[in-house]
């Protein structure tokens, strides 16, 4: 990739920090300034991510987390909650789906967990300076953007008339909506998270001690105990059916973060990891084995050629996600053969010039397909405002979703994580705490057929997939981006396009990488209320050019123009083992995401 970029590509020696906001990017390096590694870097930023994108996620959402500590293994950190033990299918009765807002779909949250494990095994500082800048941006205030305040203003009436508690945090006084030019503070959470600091520092000696403490505030303390008391009589959902929470003190108590391997497999000399099934990870790495099937990496990544092959293999893949991915320690997953170079043959076989407009999901080792009731009307909508996750209009603008970070240091300490749920509209606020519990259970299913089907203490079938990359056993590039179900779609081009577009792979320019007209499908099945797919629908960034877009609906997709910047929020930080030089580089879409380093 050439020619004009937004941004110039950061190279350094020290240390890169890549996310969807400036002022996390920012916090991250102080963090590296000071002495601090990558992954006390990633959480000081995960933390701050919470507070400055508060529509994005939050401290009762959860968050995967991959890396690889310089001379050791890669690794998944499963940030992800279960569902409560009382999750059984039964307790929607009546309702077809899982309600997308509200407390009825609240898993365990799992993001204080996960960033508190992460620092206290492999950071080196204490959780008091990791945690102070989110306190004092909360206490203090800071920048609103018209992203959050438009979500603010979409949700003010279900504010309004049945969630007091958000009223308070995010309206104005009379209820107006914030200034989205002015600074926004959260006192209710600073405190919160002070608090939690003071108690686990009273109780426990040295660095990690403190950690421990700190997790047990969380799970069994006075957080639980807020939590518990708000969920002690029904709460109103979004369209103000009140509803009596599944989450309980055991829920609570019973659920720690856990350190698990990836899921990998060979591309181009580099090995490539995701998370396991219960994410849609693994729908990244079969979508490179058919690249590899069908030749993609030939094809120019600005050509209708690698449009059309590009967006071919994401059906065959996604109709596989639906069809056979769910929690392994629940659901029989078939990894080995839907991985495996023989049935991506078999797949990219079915390929040909013209775009499907079919689901066709695969049977990987003769298994027999999932194929689950999906509504196939392109404009259904839930009549629940604050349903769902606020992800991406069908024209690709932004309504605003998840996040994502990357950092690597110097020694070779490399993360990626994409932290989501707990977002300001889909919830409301617990009193005292200042942030919502998470809605990540909508993603079951209610079919006991399906492999991702509700049942107790299960995580769901996520949307959340960081990557990294490595070579020769070494971290080489970490990526990803919010996004629902598009995040495996934009990761992918954005890998594709690093590896087979430069002299050699991850050497061309990342921010040329990042900058290029992007594209998606929305012809696979969504995994947020009301499920919907749109058979053939491709949207692309109009940057595209008029001859390859009228090429694509030559081909029979039906192409949806959208505008020059909107697809995708991408971030990547890569590492030269030989040389120590690093890069970084960030989404400009948005005017939001920012890299920093030297």
């Amino acid at each position: 990739m050439s020619g004009f970029t937004t941004r110039p590509e950061l190279r350094g020696s020290f240390g890169m920090v890549a996310s969807t906001h400036w002022i996390a990017s920012a916090v991250g390096m102080s963090v590296l300034e000071r002495g601090g590694n990558a992954f006390d870097a990633a959480v000081a930023a995960g933390f701050t991510l919470q507070v400055v994108e508060p529509h994005l996620n939050g401290p009762g959402g959860e968050v995967p987390i991959i890396f690889q500590a310089a001379g050791e293994r890669p690794a998944v950190l499963c940030g992800q909650g279960p569902s409560p033990a009382a999750a059984v299918p039964e307790a929607f009765d009546g309702m077809g789906r899982i309600p997308g807002s509200g407390v009825l779909p609240a898993c365990v949250p799992g993001a204080f967990d996960a960033w508190a494990l992460l620092a206290r095994d492999h950071g080196t500082l204490p959780l008091r300076d990791l945690l102070s800048p989110a306190i004092g941006y909360a206490r203090s205030g800071f920048p609103l953007m018209p992203q959050i305040t438009e979500k603010i203003a979409a949700v003010r009436p279900v504010f309004l008339e049945h969630w007091p508690t958000s009223a308070e945090v995010w309206l104005d006084r009379g209820g107006a909506v914030p200034d989205p030019r002015g600074f926004h503070r959260n006192p209710a959470l600073a405190d919160a998270y002070e608090r939690l600091l003071r108690e686990a520092e009273a109780s426990a000696r040295g660095r990690e001690g403190v950690y421990d403490a700190a997790r047990r505030v969380w799970r069994e303390g006075f957080v639980a105990e807020a939590i518990l008391d708000f969920l002690a009589d029904p709460v109103p959902s979004g369209t103000g059916e009140p509803h009596r929470a599944l989450l309980t003190g055991d829920d609570l108590a019973c659920w720690s973060a856990t350190y698990e391997e990836t899921c990998s497999i060979d591309h181009a000399g580099l090995t490539v990891h995701k998370t396991g099934p219960w994410g849609q990870g693994p729908v990244f790495l079969q979508q490179l084995r058919l690249a590899e099937a069908l030749g993609t990496g030939d094809a120019d990544p600005l050509s209708a050629d690698f449009v059309h092959l590009v967006t071919e293999a994401a059906k065959l893949g996604f109709a596989d996600r639906e069809a056979h991915y769910g929690d392994p320690r629940f659901a029989d997953v078939p990894l080995e053969a839907l991985l495996s170079h023989a049935y991506a043959a078999d797949r990219a076989a079915l390929v040909t010039a013209q775009a499907s407009l079919e689901l066709r999901p695969g049977s990987p080792g003769g298994r027999s397909p999932y194929l689950p009731d999906l509504e196939f009307d392109a404009d259904a909508s839930a009549a629940d405002r604050a349903g769902g996750e606020p992800t991406v209009e069908r024209s690709g603008a932004q309504r605003g979703d998840t996040c994502h970070l990357d950092v690597v240091d110097a020694e070779g300490n490399m993360v990626a994580a994409t932290p989501s749920g707990g977002w300001l509209a889909s919830s409301p606020v617990i009193p005292g705490l200042g942030f919502p519990l998470g809605t990540r259970g909508q993603m079951f299913w209610l079919d006991p057929r399906s492999p991702s089907a509700l049942a107790p203490r299960k995580r769901p079938r996520t949307t959340l997939s960081p990557t990294l990359v490595t070579r020769g056993g070494e971290p080489v590039a970490a990526l990803g981006t919010p996004g629902g179900d598009q995040q495996d779609q934009w990761s992918l081009t954005l890998f594709l396009r690093l590896v087979h577009g430069a002299a050699h792979p991850l050497e061309g320019d990342l921010q040329a990488a990042i900058d290029a007209p992007m594209f998606h499908t929305n012809s696979l099945p969504s995994s947020f209320y009301p499920r919907e797919v749109v058979p053939g629908e491709l949207v692309v960034e109009d940057r595209l050019g008029a001859e390859a877009i009228d090429e694509l609906r030559r081909r029979g997709h039906r192409v949806t123009v959208s505008g020059p910047w909107t697809l995708g929020r991408l971030s990547a930080v890569v590492r030269d083992p030989a040389s120590g030089v690093l890069r970084a580089a960030a989404n400009p879409r948005g005017a939001q995401g920012y890299a920093a380093g030297r």
